[in-house]
């Protein structure tokens, strides 16, 4: 097994499919313990059972986490010290699209996408921050997007204003917290291979791959790994910036 996130805790929300479910198995594979916070209650279990398959103690957690909601955060805080005696990563995953325009996003839309995409990443580092401190440092890595970097030119208007505050905020945590040693960086997947992006239509698949260089979708092991290197002891001298992991689109 690859140790590259050995010695490394964390907390992993959406983490039971999808882009998520992706990191928590590259995760776990390089060695971290990892706590996976989600609303699939109905599959983590399960998923979690996989994953310390075979195992001498258990490399995974799974628990019910609303990303929105502080008291959720503070028990999966307590839970990843309990289980594994510290947290010192983060990676704030979970998210949740809004591909309506400007005039047809309504208010409950627009207030959705923004409290899951960016008000629950500024939870997550506002609960997650002092137990990393505690722990002597360590990498929070918060998932943007290609369209926190380029407008869609299809609508979006929440999702696109969710994810270009999670690269401010990505980067006012790097600079406040950079001399007590934990870095925060940012990824920006591009269209992925996942269960959500099966649900859009064939022509916006076609038109997101026609504009991507390499010519296909990013599997989710393709994200995990630039999520791993973040996280890892490689990536020591990297925070406040954002790694694009789009095949090219946002450089045409």
């Amino acid at each position: 097994m690859a140790t590259r996130l050995a010695g490394k805790v964390a907390i992993i929300t959406g983490g039971v499919q999808g882009l998520g479910g992706g990191e928590t198995e590259a995760f776990v594979r390089h060695g971290a313990k990892v706590v996976i916070g989600d609303v699939r209650d109905d599959e983590g279990p399960a998923f979690v059972r996989d994953l310390n398959a075979g195992a001498d103690a258990p490399r995974a957690h799974y628990m019910p986490l609303d990303v929105t909601k502080i008291a959720d955060w503070e028990r999966a805080v307590a839970k990843a010290q309990e289980l594994f005696g510290k947290l010192n990563t983060l990676v704030n995953n979970a998210g949740v699209p809004g591909r309506a325009g400007i005039v047809e996003t309504t208010e409950e839309g627009w207030d959705r996408t923004l409290s899951v995409d960016l008000k629950g990443t500024w939870l997550g580092m506002k609960a997650c921050i002092p137990a990393i401190r505690a722990a002597g440092g360590g990498a929070i890595v918060n998932t943007s997007s290609t369209y926190g970097l380029v407008a869609s030119g299809r609508g979006g208007a929440a999702y696109h204003s969710a994810k270009g505050g999670v690269i401010m905020l990505t980067k006012a945590a790097a600079v406040e917290y950079a001399k007590e040693n934990i870095r925060v960086n940012a990824v920006h997947p591009g269209v992925a291979d996942t269960a959500r992006n099966k649900s859009i239509s064939d022509e916006w698949r076609n038109y997101l791959i026609d504009h991507t260089p390499l010519g296909r979708m990013a599997t989710p092991a393709e994200i995990a790994n630039a999520v791993v290197f973040l996280a890892s002891d490689e990536a020591s001298y990297v925070t406040g910036t954002s790694l694009i992991v789009d095949g090219g689109y946002t450089a045409m």
